[in-house]
């Protein structure tokens, strides 16, 4: 099992050192879903809602999520990312939104954190702008899909044809390759 690296020899809390790693191009992806009854969904996708565009507003959010993240996760880098992309997929008939954050880095440190802010406040600003008419409302499976760049890549994925060869193109310069199953634990490595 790997060390925390976030605590020094004496267990204090640090913030990890990357001054000597090497900056590379690193991208993660988190998703995280809200299911909804479906005449809210309804109500969303009509942009019925008396707060507005509900996916247009939580997407700024997410964004302004992913790049506020050292201010909310105390030994989180302050990051310049190079993009934050929010995407949706509306599943009607289980009457859900999957939303997956790619957050995108040049640098010396990773933006898993940053992805999982991000899905994670657009999440939450899903539920605020619905709150008023649907009481159930439930936030569930927010995890990391995927990252690329440093040392290691993870993906947390369904493991389908076409992904398998995405993750294939993703992996090539990887020093290390884990495949976790959707609750994080080591499918292969």
């Amino acid at each position: 099992m790997n060390k925390l690296t976030h605590f020094d020899k004496n267990g204090n809390a640090v913030m990890v050192d990357v001054s000597q790693k090497n900056e590379t191009e690193r991208i993660a992806t988190a998703c995280s879903s809200i299911s909804l009854s479906k005449e809210t969904l309804e109500c969303i996708k009509n942009n019925q809602i008396g707060k507005g565009d509900v996916l247009g507003v939580a997407r700024v959010a997410g964004i302004m999520a992913a790049k506020k993240t050292s201010d909310l996760i105390p030994m989180c880098h302050p990051l310049m990312l190079t993009s934050c992309n929010i995407d949706y997929e509306i599943d009607e008939i289980n009457s859900n939104i999957k939303i997956l954050a790619t957050v995108k880095i040049v640098g010396k440190t990773g933006v898993e954190m940053e992805a999982l802010t991000a899905a994670s406040v657009c999440a939450l600003t899903i539920y605020d702008m619905c709150k008023a008419i649907d009481k159930k409302m439930v936030i569930e499976n927010t995890f990391l899909l995927n990252k690329t760049g440093g040392k290691r890549f993870v993906a947390k994925v369904e493991l389908k044809a076409p992904i398998v060869q995405e993750i294939s193109d993703s992996i090539k310069d990887a020093q290390s390759v884990v495949i976790v199953d959707y609750r994080g634990l080591t499918v292969a490595e």
